[in-house]
């Protein structure tokens, strides 16, 4: 759950928002195909964590060249750094927009107030503040009850949509494949399930305990499937609230999240509004730990740290280092005259590059029984996660092909 709803992060909530007031309903089959797609690559490094009892970097320097190792966790790093600010930046547009004040010093507060319940609350508890946190993300649901939907019309063009070859129609694709399926993701999830073996003193990895394998792998399923659905569902819901409010009266440009709310507020009214804004927030906190936290993750697991957010910050400096200086860093770049929509659409980039590569490995390290023993994933996993990386390289070269074409 809390991997899936950091996906509709507000970063990602301002690529649906722009599909959506951009393409209308034509844009709502994207959601149905990379669904199963989120599944699959996301049961595989959640099997991979779980099984070898360590997180994807460990895993990556245990058995591959150190070169690749640095280089994905180096832009990992950038990557998430960059999207720490964009979202800082738009939950404190969002907050300035439902109360006034100054945005910057509402960057601060958030970014503080996030880095403060990473360092200071145990895991155990923490996570429980992130699971409550997906709740926002239902305000996006309601959000769109909030105006009349044709749902026949929506159906129809859901399952039979308009599509387009335009270079702006396909780099919103890529867009939204590249918002819904990225790398921190992967490094959270397996990591999180490693998490949840420390927190556990008899939970073993899977290799040193196959007799649990199988309650586990069932758990890992439907908790991935159900988390990949809420994620999908939301961004639905937002996708549909933009193209049946901002579309269809002339609205077609949305840059940032805040934007899409405020552009809200004349044509669906003020609950509405105050939902989206709110969503933006809620959302906002949970991916900002999710973002600092895989990069922690990485870069621990590169140079062989402790790394645990059940550990204090005294038994794992360099981890908790890492969650503080890219959220500060993040943070920064509030301050500068840097343009967050150029920057996020940058660290679009990055991430759409290096998740081939990591996925091509973590396919790999999923088949090798080194890493995982006895429990290779299944041929029908195997084909399932294949097709995810086949579909991403696919997204990757549109995306330079698109950036060929505008120069």
């Amino acid at each position: 759950m809390i991997t899936g709803a950091a996906d509709d992060d507000p970063s990602g909530i301002a690529t649906y928002s722009q599909a959506g007031a951009q393409f209308g309903f034509s844009m709502l089959w994207t959601v149905l195909l990379t669904y199963p797609l989120m599944v699959g690559i996301q049961v595989v490094s959640a099997k991979i964590g779980r099984v070898s009892g360590h997180g994807l970097a460990t895993n990556i320097r245990q058995h591959y060249p150190a070169k690749l190792l640095y280089a994905i966790v180096g832009l990992l790093l950038i990557a998430n750094t960059i999207n720490i600010a964009a979202d800082v930046a738009a939950m404190a547009d969002a907050l300035k927009l439902m109360i006034g004040g100054p945005t910057q010093w509402y960057a601060v507060g958030f970014g503080v107030i996030s880095l403060l319940l990473q360092i200071f609350i145990p895991y155990r508890r923490y996570v429980r503040v992130l699971k409550w946190l997906t709740v926002s993300l239902l305000a996006y649901v309601a959000t769109a009850f909030v105006v009349h939907i044709p749902w026949t019309q929506v159906l129809i063009n859901t399952l039979f949509p308009h599509l387009s070859w335009k270079p702006e129609y396909i780099i919103t694709v890529v867009a939204v494949f590249g918002t819904t399926i990225s790398p921190y993701l992967f490094f959270w999830q397996a990591s999180q399930e490693v998490e949840e073996l420390q927190a556990n003193p008899q939970a073993r990895a899977l290799k040193d305990a196959p007799e649990h394998a199988r309650g586990n792998f069932r758990r890992i399923k439907i908790d991935t499937y159900i988390g990949m659905a809420f994620s999908n569902l939301v961004a639905f819901f937002i996708i549909l609230t933009t193209a049946i409010t901002l579309h269809l009266h002339g609205m077609t440009e949305i840059q940032t999240s805040a934007q899409a709310a405020a552009a809200l507020r004349p044509i669906a009214g003020d609950f509405a509004f105050w939902l989206f804004s709110a969503g933006i927030i809620g959302t906002g906190l949970l991916a900002i730990p999710v973002l600092a936290g895989s990069a922690a993750y990485a870069l621990a697991g590169a140079f062989n740290w402790r790394n645990s957010l059940e550990l204090k910050p005294n038994e794992a400096r360099g981890f908790y280092g890492v969650i503080a200086i890219a959220t500060l860093i993040g943070v920064g770049l509030c301050f500068t005259p840097i343009d967050p929509i150029k920057a996020l659409y940058w660290s679009a980039v990055i991430n759409g590059v290096i998740s081939v590569p990591i996925m091509v490995v973590m396919m790999l390290m999923a088949a090798h029984t080194e890493v995982m023993g006895q429990f290779v994933i299944s041929p029908r996993l195997k084909v399932l996660g294949w097709i995810c990386t086949a579909v991403m390289a696919f997204a990757v070269i549109a995306m330079f092909w698109s950036l060929a074409q505008s120069y």
